[in-house]
């Protein structure tokens, strides 16, 4: 057996345990998780024949809009009445300047869903794991807050939650010394739909962000990438991540 099948046994065990002793499982002190469970249903298991993947076109992402931000922290509740701005970001928006020319743009920056995921090589308790569809995440029943994800991760893409929090998502839950980063909106992917930051962007008619099957190439994100030049931040690194940017 190998350690990541070890892993993923404990997972199930331990999920499966806490689902039947209780209806309401606590995950810190002023958290209640009252439902939980795979965004697929047991019998549809993901599969390694999907990459899901994005690209973000800088061309096309207007300096000063936010409303892949805005989507985000409303469709995963990260801010609000009582959550403050400063509590997480899963996307930001990053401004990137020319010194030598002075030519500006902005860009967002999100979990770049790693096939080679560092943040999963230091993880001690699997919490940090990646699907087979390359979806990357945190399991936050077994996180233990080191943040030794959050140091390894060149995109300084994670969050860590030092307050109690309220009034979740239920398809989100979130817990008082875990950390957290993007989802690619799992449980939309795992729906048939896209995430809502690619779903803002494009209601908006700005068509910055393309989500899909990097591995279909009939997929709209697999002609773009065929057509046109793309590339990955930190490339160097060999992460061979799932969001691809142009333009920049």
């Amino acid at each position: 057996m190998s350690e990541q099948q070890g892993i993923d046994i404990y997972r199930r065990r331990f999920l499966g345990n806490t689902a039947k002793a209780s209806a309401g499982l606590a995950l810190a002190p002023g958290i209640m998780l009252t439902e939980f469970g795979h965004a697929k249903p047991a019998d549809e298991a993901v599969t390694g024949e999907v990459r899901w993947g994005m690209l973000i076109d800088s061309n096309k992402c207007a300096e000063g809009c936010n409303d892949c931000v805005q989507a985000c922290n409303d469709e995963h509740g990260l801010t609000g009445f009582d959550r403050p701005a400063t509590d997480a970001q899963w996307i930001r928006k990053v401004r990137l300047k020319d010194k030598l020319t002075g030519h500006t743009q902005t860009l967002p920056m999100l979990c770049q869903h790693c096939e080679h995921p560092p943040c999963v090589d230091v993880c001690p308790t699997g919490a940090s794991f990646r699907r087979v569809d390359g979806i990357v995440l945190v399991d936050k029943h077994i996180c233990i807050g080191c943040r030794y994800c959050m140091m390894a991760c060149p995109y300084k893409a994670r969050s860590f939650i030092h307050e109690s929090l309220q009034d979740q998502m239920p398809y989100a839950p979130r817990g008082k010394g875990t950390v957290e980063s993007c989802t690619f909106c799992v449980h939309r992917v795992d729906d048939g739909r896209t995430p809502a930051c690619v779903e803002a962007c494009t209601a908006e008619n700005h068509n910055a962000l393309v989500f899909g099957d990097m591995h279909d190439p009939s997929s709209q994100i697999s002609q773009e990438l065929e057509r046109h030049s793309s590339r990955q931040i930190r490339a160097d690194l060999q992460l061979n991540t799932g969001v691809r940017y142009r333009g920049i």
